[in-house]
């Protein structure tokens, strides 16, 4: 099945491979689903179904003019659930991807859900307020926005670099990898590029943790300067009753390809 229909239309483009117990990995900003590369190979060799899908918006789902918000995402993932009749299936969320699980959780419910693995995710709350003084300042978002508008393209390209901690030293991804990341972000709306960013980083999802009443795993690495580790995965490990996290020391927000084999056996140990 190459598309699921959202329930406003947007046609979600999904990819369903192999057979075994379903496992949905859901991709980050401002990527697709093919940044899983690594964790999918993985899943299907260990004999997991998996399950990836572009969010509206981004790689080759439908590109609407609205619906970048994370109420219509929650809702976008329960169609793709229902439309594939998933149940007892493990939600892996990868920073954006981890509010679409929490918000998710707090929408529909755990019943189609066995566990939840939260990796690098903005679950938490990014914003820096009164309530959240670790959070992140809005001129940060403002900017990001302002610098998309100017050129996207440049934005991507440097945006990678920090996303793959690339420094004037170390670079822990090829140029390759880099290309790759480059090409799956241009294929975007930059109409959803820019709306995600209010979305990742002004929604608060604190009131979501209540709702995981499943087995959670939570990782995310200590050198992230995309998705700083205190005010989502720490905040959310404290709130989420026995979750477990795990803090890659080091490093930085791209881990899954910066630290795929850890990242994959972490992953496989959770869900067996």
């Amino acid at each position: 099945m190459a598309f699921v229909e959202a329930k406003d239309g947007t046609q979600l483009h999904v990819k369903d491979m192999g057979k075994g117990r379903p496992v949905i990995l859901i991709h980050g900003w401002p990527l697709t689903g093919d940044m899983f590369e690594y964790q999918t190979l993985a899943l299907l060799e260990a004999g997991y179904r998996v399950v990836t899908y572009d969010r509206r918006g981004f790689g080759q789902s439908g590109h609407p003019a609205t619906g970048y918000d994370y109420d219509t995402f929650a809702d976008d993932l329960a169609s793709v659930l229902e439309e594939l009749d998933l149940q007892d299936v493990a939600l892996v969320g990868f920073s954006m991807g981890g509010g679409e699980i929490a918000r998710y959780l707090s929408r529909h419910g755990a019943s189609r859900v066995s566990k939840t693995i939260l990796v690098a995710s903005v679950a938490g709350y990014l914003l820096k307020d009164q309530s959240n003084p670790d959070g992140v300042d809005v001129s940060v978002f403002e900017d990001m926005k302002s610098q998309i508008r100017k050129d996207r393209f440049a934005f991507l390209q440097d945006f990678a670099k920090t996303f793959y901690g690339v420094g004037w030293v170390t670079s822990p991804v090829s140029d390759g990898i880099l290309d790759w990341s480059f090409t799956l972000g241009i294929m975007a709306s930059p109409k959803a590029t820019i709306d995600c960013v209010d979305a990742f980083g002004k929604t608060d999802f604190r009131g979501d943790f209540s709702a995981f009443t499943i087995p959670t795993l939570i990782i995310h690495g200590t050198a992230d300067k995309t998705v700083p580790i205190d005010p989502s995965s720490r905040t959310a490990a404290a709130a989420i009753p026995g979750a477990k996290l795990i803090e890659y020391e080091g490093e930085p927000h791209g881990l899954f390809a910066t630290a795929p084999d850890r990242l994959n056996k972490d992953l496989l140990d959770f869900l067996a």
